[in-house]
Parts: structure tokens; sequence; C-alpha cells
């Protein structure tokens, strides 16, 4: 049984039109973040608000760097050579690390974001880009990523850290792989489902969406913002863990 456990949330997602609003009532029952970086959204104004808020809350601020796709808000796959990947990562993490410093605090992590994150748990090149980046900027910083996954162990031969991440409010295949948004069932709305696939992670399985049941590896659990009711999600998760005298705590 996991006695401690990350809740980690994506946040700062506006471009143009920033809205504290939904981030606010969030930040207070996470212990870490992942700011958007402005490629596939997170504008510049969103991005410094959404920073002095986590320093407000004391929450572990991480960069969420995208494929440069502001118009599939970073979920589709895009055709980059490693080079041209490695660029873009070191460009926007870069970025929040420098406004998080300005504004008296320090980058926590790196997470990937949507089609990224997917497509470099699976593919060597994208890990490779995606890693050469993080590395110039830090050797050890840490990254969330699935355990076990291709991201994970490409970031740890190069002497990263890893931070194991589960998913609270997505469906898993029997491949471990997220259910693709594309798909019937691939987000879990309702808190009974979000609340028992957490309790599964905190024994080490998952059961996925053809049902079977399979061991997983949880340090941190992520809440998608823009999942609905994700503000009341947040409070009952954070709630649960309490319950179940999980220490809430970042990586």
């Amino acid at each position: 049984m996991i006695s401690k456990l990350d809740i980690n949330c994506d946040l700062g997602e506006f471009y143009g039109m920033y809205d504290e609003r939904r981030d606010s009532k969030i930040m207070p029952f996470i212990s870490s973040c992942n700011i958007a970086c402005g490629f596939h959204s997170g504008d510049p104004v969103a991005i410094h608000k959404t920073i002095r808020l986590a320093l407000e809350h004391e929450v572990a601020i991480g960069a969420h760097p995208s494929y440069p796709d502001l118009q599939g808000f970073g979920r589709r796959v895009m055709n980059l050579s490693t080079d041209e990947l490695e660029a873009c990562v070191l460009y926007q993490v870069s970025a929040l690390k420098g406004m998080t410093e300005s504004l008296g605090g320090c980058l926590h992590h790196v997470k990937p974001h949507g089609a990224l994150y997917n497509h470099a748990a699976k593919n060597e090149e994208t890990a490779m880009g995606i890693v050469k980046a993080v590395v110039q900027i830090k050797e050890d910083m840490l990254l969330y990523a699935p355990a076990h996954s291709i991201l994970s162990e490409v970031a740890q031969d190069a002497g990263l850290r890893v931070c194991n991440e589960v998913f609270a409010d997505r469906r898993y295949e029997n491949d471990m792989s997220l259910r693709s948004r594309k798909l019937e069932g691939a987000v879990l709305h309702q808190e009974e489902e979000v609340i028992g696939q957490i309790a599964g992670f905190l024994k080490g399985e998952v059961v996925t969406y053809e049902g079977l049941d399979l061991p997983i590896k949880a340090d941190t659990v992520c809440l998608h913002s823009d999942t609905e009711g994700a503000e009341e999600l947040a409070v009952a998760i954070h709630k649960f863990l309490e319950k179940q005298n999980v220490e809430i705590v970042a990586c």
C-alpha cells in the first residue's frame, strides 16, 4: 500500500483569455503542477499568473512542453526530427524555468504534454529529443513519465530522475497505454470511477478498459484541469487520500 503520493495537474492552459478561477480552485488540493509553455496553450500572461498562483500555494512547479500545435492543443503527433524536437523542448522549458526563477521560485520537474508524452513513451527518437533538451537545462532534473516506458528508460540512462506517473481521469488499454480520447470511455468524469481507479493505484494495480487487472507503479497521479468537473474531482481526490492516511507531497 502506497504511503505517500503526489497529486499533479496540468494548469495555465489558456491562450489570450486567461481565467484564474478554474486553476485557483484546483491549486489548493494538489502538490505539483505542470504549466503550459506556449506551444499547445499558455500565453505569457497565463504562464506568469499561474507561476505566481503556484508559489502562493507552495505547489511544486513543472514545465509542460508540447509539440508546436496550438490548433490541435498538442494532441497530434508531429513529424519532427530529434534535433527539431530537442530545440522545441529546450526553448519551452528554458522559458518556464527563467520566468519561475524571476518570481522567486525554482523549476521542480518537466512533464511532456499530450501527444508528445504518449509518443515518447513508446518511441525512442522522440524520447531522446526530450531528454537531450532536459539534460542541458539540469543534468539531474526530475521527469514525469509512465513507469517502464521508453521515455522513462531513456531518461534514467541519461541521469535524469523519474517520477512514475499515473492518471486519475484516463482509462488504460491492455498494453498500459492511455485509451485514445477519440474512443468511447477514454476519459473518466464520475467521482466514483476516479476514486475507484486511485484506490487501485494505492494497491499497485489498475483495471483496463477491457477489464484486465494489471500491475502499475505510481509516484504521482495526474488530474487534467480540462476534465469535466476537475475542480470537484481535485477536492474529492485530496479528501480520499487523506482518509487513507496517504501523505500528499510532491515527488
